[in-house]
């Protein structure tokens, strides 16, 4: 049974690889500045330019961040709560083995853990990964539905994967032949 990763497909791109941010700024500087004014959207969000990942041996924008679930979970969720979401997000479906050149990880993105933006990531919630032992998640985590539910009564904007597991990938990813996919949509082929 063939297993993805997703990544949201960036508005504006040179060429067929996802590339970390770190990496971009010193290609293309007008995309970096484009994609990099998300992190000021709040005043701890900038200092993720800074934050380590331990075992990766890196920065947060030294890798390609992906979701290890089917975004329709994400859209569901959302829209289960009433939460106003675009409908046609479109994602990346990856295969997994188009990561087989990086050095890949698992960021558990846990709730015990997680010290916000400006925290350190906890060392035990990083897992070096071999390709072969990934699975995509079934299901949101609960915590993620409950920080949802909480964000929206407030009323306040607010992240879409916050303790959605990330895979990490240290390296370009070439999406040339991988599907694109809206969230509103579930197809499990």
């Amino acid at each position: 049974m063939q297993r993805y990763v997703y990544h949201m497909v960036p508005r504006e791109m040179v060429g067929h690889e996802l590339m970390p941010l770190n990496r971009l700024g010193a290609l293309f500087p007008h995309l970096y500045e484009r994609y990099s004014k998300k992190y000021f959207d709040h005043p701890e969000r900038p200092k993720l330019f800074m934050k380590e990942i331990p075992h990766l041996n890196c920065l947060w924008n030294d890798v390609v961040h992906f979701l290890p679930i089917h975004p329709s979970h994400l859209y569901k969720a959302l829209t289960e709560l009433g939460i106003e979401t675009r409908e046609s997000l479109m994602f990346y479906q990856i295969p997994i083995q188009k990561l087989a050149v990086n050095r890949n990880a698992m960021y558990l993105y846990s709730k015990e853990h997680y010290k916000g933006p400006a925290g350190a990531i906890a060392a035990e919630d990083i897992k070096l990964l071999s390709l072969p032992d990934y699975r995509e998640l079934e299901q949101l985590p609960s915590a993620t539905v409950d920080y949802f539910q909480t964000e929206k009564e407030k009323g306040k904007n607010f992240g879409l994967f916050a303790y959605i597991p990330h895979l990490f990938s240290l390296g370009n990813v070439n999406v040339d032949e991988a599907e694109i996919i809206t969230w509103n949509h579930f197809n499990p082929s």
